[in-house]
This record gives structure tokens, C-alpha cells and sequence, in this order.
């Protein structure tokens, strides 16, 4: 009996002694690491601050960069846009150039058709005015004129176009070519105006002449930038009036045709007779 628990007590003290220096080396542990951890600590830190600054130096880089880009960016948007602009302007100047295009077709084969027709007229109107005036009509000399244009008539008729290519492409010049006209008789006797059809402007004047005077002259100049009845495009018939109704051998007339494409502007001294009349 003695034998077995000195055993037992042998073996305890045994066991005792081992755990006893497994706490110790543990606890010499724990006194070792707590000696070493501001040096660790110190060094973590040392190397945390040296990331930080170097991120930070990225990140400055980083935005500094993103800057640039967006700089660029928006130059090239602006860019974008321009260039956007620019078609757009000449996707409309194309469509202006095209329509222009096709108008000045269909301009061009209104000119002919008109240079045709004023041919014709201008044949007949030859024709007319040799039936009219005689074979042995003659123009008068070049020292009575200044430019071609006889400046001692007495009166002066206007013979206009006033078909729809006149009144829209020629009118303003027309409107020059009669004042500049005016200008050269500053005083005459009689003025009348009228249409290639024969239409007077001023139908109480049909038949009569109107007194020149300065503001029946402004009435002619206001009236004519307007005045737009129906025409042919023939100065045949208004002439033809004209010679009828105002011819007479002791006036000196001068009558003057404005057209489309300006061959009929030029003058006639009128020392015409009427087909009735006998030969001067």
C-alpha cells in the first residue's frame, strides 16, 4: 500500500514541475515581446508614414494629370461642337447653292425663251417702224447726241417692260436707266409713260402728255418703282400706241423701250408719220 502512493506522489511532482516551466516561459515571453514592441511599433510606423507620403505624392500626380485631361477634353469638345457648326453651315449653304442652282436654271431657260420672243418682237418692231416711219427715215447726226442719245427733243416717251422676269431680275436697273434718262432733259414739254401692252400709268393722261414739272416727275419716279401690270413681254403693241396716238410732225419725240435683257434700251427720235399721213 505505501508503494503505490509514493508512486503516485512521484509522478505528480513530476507533472507539477513541467507545467510550473511552461508558465514560465510563457510569462518570459510576454516580458520579452513587451520590451520589443515600441521598436516594432516604431518601425511600423516609420514605414506607414513613408507609404502615405508617397501615396499622397501619387495622388497629387494623379490629379494634377486628370486636370490636363480634362483640359483637353473639353477643348476637344469644343472642338466637336465647331466643327458640328461648321456642317451644319454648309450643309445649308449647299442646300442655298442647289436651290440657287436649280433658279438659275430655271432663269436661263426663262432668258432664252424671253430672247426668242424679244427676236421675234424685235423683227416686227422693224418691220412696224419702217411701215411707220418710211424707208427714207434716217437717225439724226452723232454731233446732236450725248452718248447716242439726242438731248433737243421736245418730249419723251417711256415704253417698259413689266412682265414678271422684268419686274423680279431688271427693275432696279430699269429704275436707273430712267432716271438717268430724266436727267439728261432737265426741261421738256411732255412726258408719257407706258407698258410694252400699251397701258398708260397715269390713265387720265391716256392720250394727252403730262406737263413736266418737278413733282409730276417725283409722282412718275414713286409710281414706277411699284407699277406692275400684265404684260407679253412684246414692246410691239406700246410702241405701235405710241406712234398712233402722239405722233406729229412739228414735235420733236424721243421714245425709249426698256426690256429684259436691255437691247431694247436704247432711243428713237421720233420724226415718225402716221400711216395716214402723207410722206414727210
Amino acid at each position: 500500500m505505501r508503494r503505490r502512493r509514493r508512486a503516485v506522489e512521484a509522478f505528480s511532482i513530476s507533472f507539477l514541475d513541467v507545467i510550473c516551466c511552461a508558465f514560465g516561459a510563457i510569462i518570459l515571453v510576454l516580458v520579452l515581446s513587451k520590451t520589443a514592441e515600441p521598436r516594432v511599433l516604431e518601425a511600423i510606423r516609420a514605414d506607414l508614414k513613408e507609404v502615405v507620403a508617397d501615396l499622397s505624392k501619387q495622388i497629387f500626380e494623379i490629379r494634377g494629370d486628370t486636370q490636363v485631361l480634362n483640359r483637353q477634353l473639353n477643348s476637344k469638345r469644343e472642338q466637336v461642337s465647331e466643327i458640328k457648326q461648321s456642317l451644319a453651315r454648309l450643309i445649308g449653304d449647299l442646300a442655298t447653292v442647289r436651290g440657287e442652282f436649280t433658279s438659275a436654271q430655271r432663269d436661263l431657260e426663262v432668258q432664252r425663251a424671253i430672247s426668242g420672243r424679244l427676236q421675234s418682237a424685235k423683227q416686227e418692231l422693224s418691220a412696224e417702224m419702217r411701215r411707220l416711219l418710211g424707208e427714207g427715215y434716217r437717225r439724226p447726226p452723232a454731233d446732236t447726241t450725248v452718248g447716242g442719245i439726242p438731248v433737243d427733243s421736245e418730249y419723251i416717251i417711256f415704253i417698259i417692260d413689266t412682265s414678271g422676269s422684268m419686274f423680279n431680275y431688271a427693275w432696279e436697273l430699269m429704275l436707273r436707266k430712267v432716271e438717268e434718262t430724266l436727267s439728261i432733259y432737265p426741261q421738256v414739254k411732255g412726258i408719257q409713260v407706258m407698258n410694252d401692252m400699251g397701258e398708260y400709268m397715269f390713265s387720265q393722261y391716256a392720250g394727252k402728255w403730262i406737263v413736266d414739272t418737278p413733282a409730276r416727275r417725283k409722282a412718275i419716279r414713286r409710281r414706277l418703282a411699284t407699277w406692275n401690270p400684265f404684260s407679253n413681254s412684246s414692246p410691239v403693241e406700246g410702241i405701235t400706241r405710241a406712234i398712233r396716238t402722239y405722233y406729229a410732225p412739228d414735235k420733236k419725240i424721243s421714245l425709249y423701250v426698256f426690256g429684259d435683257e436691255f437691247r431694247w434700251l436704247g432711243h428713237h427720235r421720233c420724226t415718225f408719220r402716221r400711216p395716214d399721213a402723207p410722206a414727210q
